[in-house]
């Protein structure tokens, strides 16, 4: 960090101001709030709860220092698909901004003369903030279970020591947050035609892909949304003699200069109030429209001549001969080295081995909703069905009170939000949001409690301040007039 920076730092850790007197009961549990996932939207969280006078809260991630998150990771793309003149994770500090900081370190001109910011600097940003807001992370720790206990949840989690030996612990919480990225509440989401291939001749776009093993060979890409768009690119940047792009439709979805999911800052904090049928109606059309892509990342792919589109191709089978995939699609047989599912995620959170004791009184939009038979989508059926406040929710309305303490600020949300919560766009104002409603169960959780004696604490007595001011009958006899 140069000493421009370094200054910069300290006099943004100075607007803070005192940290504000916490004032959350002591229950007795290890946490208040117990954040899984140290990306920015866990940092975030992090840092406005304490803000707000929420101590006891812990993030927890489970890579090492320096390799979390996913912005030089999985994240592949040249430049940040949201525009720079977005809200940032500032936190309701301007200084704290991404233009505060790159201004700083760049100049204005540099700025105003920046379109999208390059994915690099976003992650150089992130690693600042997180220097500036000083949010403890344990790293190299793991959410293994939830169990929900009478006041509180019991969470076991698994710790690698820098020597590698796993640790397991059992730690309790009031609050849980999932603010873990885009696996969330499910995972990867893979074709049925390459479930049965052997492990190292199929990868997903979730997985840390060797891009240099892939120089010299002919690669399968499923799927047509951005993910499925940068990993060809970064195959084909990397040596890659072919990549072949298999697509179900018959053309890419392709967002225009400028364009970002049509999205205005209304509709992104407004979608949650809308009703089911009218959330539930917008999403299935946005999954039947297909997953897009930047035209950025089609130019990016499309310079190469060993890029090939195949539209109307899904896979139908796939098997190994050798150390080969040999694959029948709609529009052929094809022979692969390797195959990478561009094909998303799912989010049912009966298969997220964490959350599987918490899984069957999950109430997911299947549970809520029942559309007509015209707009049924099994896939977003197995979506968390959310509070206002992004907590989950009971299938059986009293069944199981204590899901509400755990909430989901992360992919996950984003039938229920209408954006992908967790990245940029959502930072602004959804971390808010959820501090609010943390804040709101802690607080009236609190009053509800009774004290260890069953009467209320006593409070400190200031008295000997104004003892010597106190009025008294023998005073006010000898202050009478004389002659009365």
């Amino acid at each position: 960090m140069n000493d421009a920076l370094t200054d910069y730092t300290a006099h943004v850790r100075d607007l803070f101001g005192p940290t504000p007197t916490p004032w959350v009961r002591e229950t007795g549990t290890d946490h208040d709030v117990l954040v899984v996932g140290a990306g920015q939207a866990g940092l975030g969280v992090g840092f406005a709860l304490r803000r707000f006078g929420i101590s006891r809260v812990s993030v927890i991630d489970a890579a090492a220092p320096g390799e979390k998150g996913v912005w030089r990771g999985i994240a592949r793309m040249r430049r940040l698909r949201t525009p720079k003149v977005w809200p940032d994770p500032e936190f309701g500090f301007p200084e704290l901004s991404f233009r505060s900081w790159f201004t700083r370190l760049h100049g204005r001109a540099a700025y105003e003369d920046l379109d999208r910011i390059p994915r690099t600097t976003w992650a150089d940003y992130l690693d600042w903030i997180e220097q500036v807001v000083e949010v403890p992370v344990r790293h190299r720790t793991r959410l293994l279970d939830v169990e929900p206990g009478p006041r509180y949840l019991s969470v076991r989690l698994e710790v690698t020591d820098a020597a590698g030996a796993r640790h397991r612990r059992t730690e309790t919480t009031r609050k849980l947050v999932l603010a873990n990225g885009v696996e969330s509440t499910g995972g990867p989401a893979y074709p049925a035609a390459i479930a049965g291939l052997p492990a190292h001749l199929k990868a997903h776009t979730a997985d840390p892909i060797d891009l240099a093993a892939l120089a010299g060979r002919r690669v399968a890409v499923l799927g047509a949304g951005a993910s499925a768009l940068d990993i060809a690119g970064a195959a084909l940047e990397s040596g890659a003699a072919e990549v072949h792009l298999f697509v179900r439709r018959d053309e890419l979805v392709v967002q225009g200069p400028g364009v970002v999911g049509g999205l205005t800052l209304g509709a992104r904090e407004s979608f949650h109030r809308l009703s089911d049928a009218d959330r539930w109606q917008r999403k299935v059309v946005q999954a039947r429209a297909g997953r897009s892509c930047t035209l950025e990342s089609v130019q990016r792919a499309a310079a190469f001549d060993g890029f090939h589109v195949h539209l109307d191709a899904e896979w139908h089978t796939a098997r190994a001969v050798g150390e080969r995939i040999v694959a029948e699609a709609a529009d052929g047989i094809h022979e692969v080295d390797l195959v990478i599912a561009g094909t998303g995620y799912q989010y049912d959170p009966a298969t997220r081995p964490d959350l599987a004791r918490l899984a069957p009184d999950i109430a997911t939009w299947g549970d809520r909703y029942h559309p007509p038979a015209d707009l049924a989508h099994d896939e977003l059926a197995r979506w968390p069905y959310l509070g206002d406040g992004y907590e989950l929710s009971e299938r059986s309305p009293g069944s199981a009170p204590w899901l509400g303490r755990v909430h989901v600020f992360s992919a996950a949300a984003g039938l229920s939000f209408g954006i992908p919560v967790g990245d940029v766009m959502s930072l602004a104002t959804g971390i808010p949001r959820l501090v609010d409603a943390i804040g709101h169960d802690l607080y009236v959780e609190d009053q509800a409690a009774p004290t260890v004696a069953g009467t209320p604490a006593a409070a400190a007595s200031f008295r000997d301040a104004y003892a010597h001011a106190i009025w008294t009958p023998d005073l006010a006899e000898d202050l009478r007039p004389t002659g009365t």
